[in-house]
């Protein structure tokens, strides 16, 4: 049969989409050192999290010595339909205590819930063991008052009506409405420093971070609860920032998350191995924005308006690892659609939890193309069908790309791209350089770090520290923190 005319076909796959409206909004958001890291939501979609709908609504919500590196170790997944986001263990205090905490490139502080917190979770459906953090108990810790040097730099000047003793307040709010504020406490944070190969010996520095004294929203459930986040953003307020500012780290880290066995890989040092080609960051931007230049499906390259390509306010392609879906303007979204399932007329679009999905009996690589996103200085993100679709029981397939337009005025004209498609990659945040980076690879396997002090490398190897759990591909999500932060503090 002859294929429908182009209208005919775009008006059916908007049919399709029309009652995909999701109430989300996409981001505005010695040696060297270790943290692990897993997934927020447990395999089984218990604890609350609602299933696939759920998840999905978790991505709009929501940022001395030099180490050679720092290992985090990580577990989790990274699909829509299993656990959540990915996070990581590290200590705090003297003497440390545990605290698990979100690692998330879209914000820029971390916190933890504090021992005087009225609404915090004192308990999580993952499983996990959460901790209080009491600044009184630790021998190392101290409150930060609102005349030190932190929270000026914090807030670009001395506070009105600052006074001596008047702790420094944070407050955070993220896109789904949850919140969290508190003040902040500079303590003892204990790190894993790689010292040799798949080898790590303790570190300490000292940071930083918010007390959480009240939590609104998801983050006072206990369903999917976790201590805190840590945020992996630019601001000198960020714990990477600090350790570097310290001289205690470079400015690079890098991650690879496994979504094939869990977990994976993720590393504070200047990764040698395996080398990746980069691009500019864009300067002056509040999340890791870059240049994207154009899209080709299938080796054709989509005639898309300049304005598309455009970085200012609001607008622009923002990478995040935080966030699970890739989010695209309308226009972008409408094209990249037809051109993915324009030899597949036949197929037939049904709503499964707000995801447009269809049934397919083949394999998805061999039976629809792939989408390449084409950057400043030749770099290229190759996105594989079973990276932009992902299944959702048997024989159903789920789009992992979501138009912009339906998220959120303000998300409208992001290209945002998440997990799904930079999933298997290693990528390499070098803020020493200003540019990021990725190529595909083995994510269960090792990278190696150089330490710039003794001119030695190390390999860092894969974690699962989730990996008691049950995790399958098909069934896992991580969730993007989108911060907006109140208050005094400017997003």
């Amino acid at each position: 049969m002859a294929p429908p005319p182009r209208a005919a076909l775009l008006l059916l796959l908007l049919a399709a989409l029309a009652p995909l409206l999701l109430l989300v909004a996409p981001a505005c958001s010695a040696g060297p050192g270790v943290f692990q890291v897993r997934r927020r939501f447990p395999a089984d979609g218990g604890g609350g999290g609602g299933g696939a709908a759920a998840l999905r609504a978790h991505d709009g919500r929501r940022h001395g010595r030099l180490l050679a590196a720092a290992d985090l170790p990580l577990g989790g997944l990274g699909l829509p339909t299993d656990t959540g986001l990915y996070f990581t263990e590290i200590k705090l205090g003297t003497p440390p205590k545990r605290y698990f905490v979100q690692v998330d490139t879209g914000s820029d502080i971390l916190w933890v819930n504090c021992i005087s917190c009225d609404r915090c979770p004192r308990k999580s459906g993952l499983g996990l063991d959460l901790t209080l953090y009491d600044p009184k108990g630790s021998s190392s810790g101290s409150t930060v008052s609102c005349d030190q040097g932190f929270c000026a730099a914090t807030y670009g000047g001395k506070l009105p009506g600052c006074t001596a003793n008047v702790p420094c307040e944070y407050s955070v709010m993220y896109g789904d409405g949850s919140s969290t504020t508190g003040f902040f406490v500079t303590d003892a944070l204990q790190f894993d420093q790689v010292t040799g190969n798949g080898q790590t010996q303790p570190g300490n520095a000292s940071v930083t971070f918010g007390c959480g004294a009240q939590q609104g929203g998801d983050l006072g459930s206990s369903n999917q609860a976790l201590d805190g986040i840590l945020g992996f953003g630019q601001a000198n307020t960020s714990m990477l920032s600090q350790l570097s500012a310290a001289g205690k780290v470079k400015k690079i880290f890098a991650h690879c998350l496994d979504t094939i066995r869990g977990g994976g890989i993720f590393a504070i040092g200047d990764v040698v191995q395996p080398k990746v080609k980069t691009t500019p960051l864009v300067p002056d931007m509040p999340h890791y924005n870059v240049n994207l230049e154009s899209i080709d499906v299938a080796g054709t390259t989509l005639q898309l308006p300049a304005h598309v390509f455009e970085t200012g306010e609001k607008k622009g392609t923002i990478i995040d690892s935080g966030t699970t879906l890739t989010y695209l303007p309308e226009l972008v979204f409408k094209e990249v659609v037809f051109e993915v399932f324009k030899k597949h007329q036949d197929i037939k679009f049904q709503n499964v939890q707000d995801f447009m999905c269809f049934q397919y009996s083949g394999s998805v690589d061999d039976g629809f193309p792939t989408i390449t996103f084409h950057f400043e200085d030749d770099l290229a993100l190759h996105v594989y069908p079973h990276e932009y679709f992902f299944p959702n029981g048997n024989d159903l397939y789920c789009v992992g790309f979501q138009n912009g337009a339906l998220q959120s005025k303000d998300g409208k004209d992001i290209v945002l791209l998440g997990d799904l498609v930079l999933s298997n990659k290693l990528v390499v945040y070098d803020l020493e350089n200003q540019v990021i980076g990725w190529a595909d690879y083995n994510c269960s396997s090792s990278i190696k770090i150089k330490d710039d002090k003794t001119g030695a490398t190390y390999t860092v190897n894969s974690h699962d520290i989730s990996s008691g759990w049950r995790f399958y591909w098909h069934r896992s999500l991580v969730l993007l923190l989108v911060t907006v932060v109140c208050s005094h503090l400017i997003c």
